[in-house]
């Protein structure tokens, strides 16, 4: 019996890797997130611009939406630090983004009841939705993300249960592009009313697919208990000054923050580069961001058969950086009658985007280490760094476009957009300066001891 004991011992004393069927719950519960998430940044400015928005007040809507998710991941990791139920959060937060998503493509509501189609109304009026949209999608994103690491010690099972869930924010994303194809080649919007039922039907579908995969994994899924009796880690709750104290935390923060710019401004601006600057067909704009995240996919599939260690993590993250620097020049300088180029440059984004994501986010896990009780604060006030400068440099990008956009053939030959610029250089100019932080880090995983084998068979 005694040896038993110590047997046990032994075994608690190394974190083991975690089974292949926990990963895959793991991994599709931030589905509905993501699928919305590709929504609102690949079609929402698209669509208020659409319906008459000028840019500036349709920056102004998904500014307030970052905003409201910023301060929302704070607080929300700071009640989840002090509560914990992973899973009633991640819940509840789902519920409100599957409830408020839809009113956000639905068309303005007080509009409707005020009998005004005043600018300022709708713009109020999606602000508001998308306001309410992100507090939910704030407290699903922080559960979720934190979960991981009270799930597992093993530092290559965290790695492992992000890319799958990188893998499956590529189903998503692909599952969304694939409904816009259909929607977009199937039915012409010629009227107002005929914009805001194509993004109605691309919204609600996402919901309801999204909606799917949150069921699963709370079917799957247990709550996880922190282990609080590891290496000797106490049961006390962690100060935000704790974290504040370690150089690690701004390196993680400031890498995080510039690898989310680089996904999320590029998404943005994406759909507005392939219609207005390559006046490509209108199935491109679900085409190519399709192909971006099929190679994605591919990519963070591969990466959940490798061990991990703190140097192949920078490796890795410089890797899709320096891809980033490529692809954001040739963005920058393709000329419209080569535009079929850029289905093959949507591979090497695609690419780049899963190094960078996996191996970024996967450093927030080395930097909580077994420091359980503080993990969801730490999520949380990275994600606020991520929420609040992707808002503010769309608002910028915004506020220097113009109303209708501006034909190559009118311009001087040295003129370039600012769809452009958001998807070319500043994606560039954050993966370069993700790759010099990345390369002062110090990342020592929990347990030293790497895993040898794949987790997944």
């Amino acid at each position: 019996m005694r040896n038993d004991l110590e047997n046990e011992d032994d075994d608690d004393s190394y974190p083991k890797p975690v089974g292949r069927w926990t990963v895959f719950y793991y991994g599709v519960g931030h589905m509905l997130n993501d699928v919305t998430a590709a929504c609102w940044f690949t079609y929402l400015l698209l669509f208020l611009t659409e319906i008459g928005l000028s840019p500036r007040d349709a920056a102004t809507v998904m500014l307030a939406g970052q905003i409201a998710d910023g301060f929302a991941t704070v607080f929300a990791g700071e009640l989840i630090d002090r509560f914990g139920h992973f899973k009633i959060w991640h819940g509840a937060g789902s519920i409100l983004v599957a409830i408020s998503f839809s009113s956000v493509f639905g068309g303005c509501l007080p509009c409707k009841i005020l009998a005004s189609c005043s600018s300022l109304i709708e713009t109020v009026s999606y602000s508001t939705s998308a306001a309410i949209f992100n507090v939910g999608w704030a407290a699903t994103q922080v559960s979720h993300m934190s979960m991981v690491n009270c799930i597992s010690l093993n530092s290559s099972s965290r790695v492992v249960m992000t890319s799958c869930r990188n893998a499956f924010t590529m189903v998503a994303n692909l599952s969304l592009y694939a409904v816009a194809l259909v929607v977009f080649s199937s039915s012409k919007a010629t009227t107002h009313a005929d914009i805001e039922n194509q993004y109605r039907w691309i919204a609600y579908t996402s919901i309801f697919i999204g909606c799917c995969f949150v069921g699963i994994f709370h079917l799957g899924t247990k709550e996880p208990r922190l282990k609080i009796c590891v290496h000797g880690t106490s049961n006390a709750r962690i100060s935000w000054a704790y974290w504040f104290k370690k150089v690690l935390y701004y390196q993680v923060g400031l890498v995080y923050m510039l690898t989310r710019l680089v996904q999320n401004v590029s998404q943005a601006y994406l759909a507005f580069y392939v219609m207005d600057d390559l006046q490509m067909a209108k199935s491109a704009k679900a085409l190519v961001p399709a192909i971006i995240y099929m190679s994605s996919f591919f990519v963070s599939v591969i990466m959940q058969e490798m061990s991990w260690t703190g140097q192949r993590l920078k490796a890795y993250y410089s890797a899709g950086g320096i891809l980033w620097v490529f692809c954001g020049a040739g963005i920058l300088f393709l000329p419209r009658n080569m535009s079929a180029f850029m289905y093959v440059m949507s591979v090497f984004i695609g690419i780049a985007n899963a190094l960078m994501t996996v191996t970024g986010v996967s450093m927030q896990s080395i930097l909580v280490g077994t420091d359980l009780k503080g993990c969801a604060f730490v999520y949380g006030s990275l994600s606020f760094l991520d929420k609040v400068s992707c808002g503010l440099a769309v608002f910028a990008l915004q506020s220097f476009q113009s109303n209708t956009p501006k034909t190559q053939e009118t311009l001087s030959t040295g003129y370039i957009s600012v769809t452009r610029y958001g998807l070319g250089l500043l994606p560039a100019a954050c993966s370069l300066a993700g790759v010099a932080i990345t390369y002062t880090m110090k990342l020592q995983p929990p347990d030293s001891k790497s895993l040898l084998e794949p987790l997944l068979e």
